[in-house]
């Protein structure tokens, strides 16, 4: 089977189309073959090996998992011993990250709870868009971020796939919904329907003022504390990731400014597909869809990786992998 490999890290160059051995399913294991993945911050990442501290779980001199990627849609090709809560042909689609990765491959073998049923009206696209993006705009917003009708809330990062969802999510709230990005991302922003949208290169929003009861936070550049002037009294601020220093800051401070100033700092810990079957509900009512980015071809695959580290993509970068 073909698949993207790379054997040392550096920037998407270094990943090469390769033939490799298609895997065979083990015990509680499903073959999937790929119809689509999709581009995560983990790919990103994990090619480059960088930030350094994290090759302590992708390999420190060179790569554990030496074919990227930890989302996709498929179908159900073979079943391993006592598998059973798929049967072959069905769709399935999911993140893929608590049990392999490797989803830039025409082929591969995952635990079962790894995967979920495919809705039939969801395409292979949007499903490869929505199980980790969406599980971050879900639980930030709503599990962690305590979501309610009518706030105010600010997304940081709002062009890319979580922020395209969670603005969807909160708009069923009645929020009033900010928008912080740049570049050609703030039209398509405006046209989503955001009530305003700020360039972060020209504004900065811990100073222009404004408070929220909500700010999530797609892209943490930022100190924890310089969130505070921008939130409410009993404001929450929700972290999906961004630069590590400003995580442990964040993770090591928030109590702290909590006891002091009422306002929650907290941080998303991903629930793995845990509520695929709210957005999937959703999603077939026609009430939240995600904003793809492609689908571009399986051999454009470093392009793309390149793209979505310059930031020059808007909402989810979709690769299509199967030719059909």
């Amino acid at each position: 089977m073909k698949a993207f490999v790379f054997s040392k890290y550096g920037m998407p160059d270094v990943l090469h189309l390769s033939e490799v051995d298609k895997p065979i399913p083990n015990e509680g294991e499903v073959l999937v073959k790929v119809h689509t993945s999709a581009i995560n911050d983990y790919d990103w990442s994990a090619v480059r090996g960088k930030p350094i501290i994290y090759r302590l779980l992708f390999g420190f001199f060179k790569p554990k998992f030496p074919i990227p990627g930890m989302e996709l849609s498929g179908v159900v090709e073979g079943l391993g011993p006592n598998a059973n809560k798929f049967k072959i042909g069905e769709a399935v689609f999911g993140d893929t990250s608590e049990s392999s990765f490797g989803t830039f491959a025409e082929f591969i073998c995952l635990k079962e709870k790894a995967l979920t049923l495919k809705p039939k009206s969801m395409t292979h696209t949007d499903a490869a868009a929505m199980s980790h993006a969406g599980m971050l705009a879900y639980q930030g917003l709503v599990e962690m971020g305590k979501l309610k009708e009518e706030m105010n809330i600010l997304i940081n990062g709002a062009g890319g796939g979580v922020g395209t969802l969670a603005f969807q999510i909160a708009k069923l709230y009645n929020a009033k919904v900010t928008a912080v990005d740049t570049g050609a991302k703030l039209e398509t922003l405006k046209s989503l329907g955001f009530d305003e949208v700020l360039d972060y290169k020209k504004v900065d929003f811990t100073k222009n003022g404004e408070v929220y009861d909500l700010i999530l936070d797609a892209k943490t550049t930022r100190w924890p504390w310089q969130h505070l002037k921008s939130l409410k009294p009993k404001g929450r601020y929700v972290s999906i990731g961004g630069f590590l220093d400003r995580i442990l800051a964040l993770v090591l401070a928030s109590g702290i400014i909590r006891l002091f100033t009422k306002k929650s700092l907290l941080m998303v810990a991903l629930k793995v597909n845990k509520d695929l079957e709210y957005t999937n509900k959703l999603y077939e009512k026609g009430k939240l869809k995600p904003l793809i980015d492609g689908p571009h071809p399986f051999e454009d695959f470093p392009n793309q990786l390149l793209r979505f580290g310059e930031g020059k993509h808007c909402g989810k970068i979709i690769v299509q992998v199967a030719n059909n």
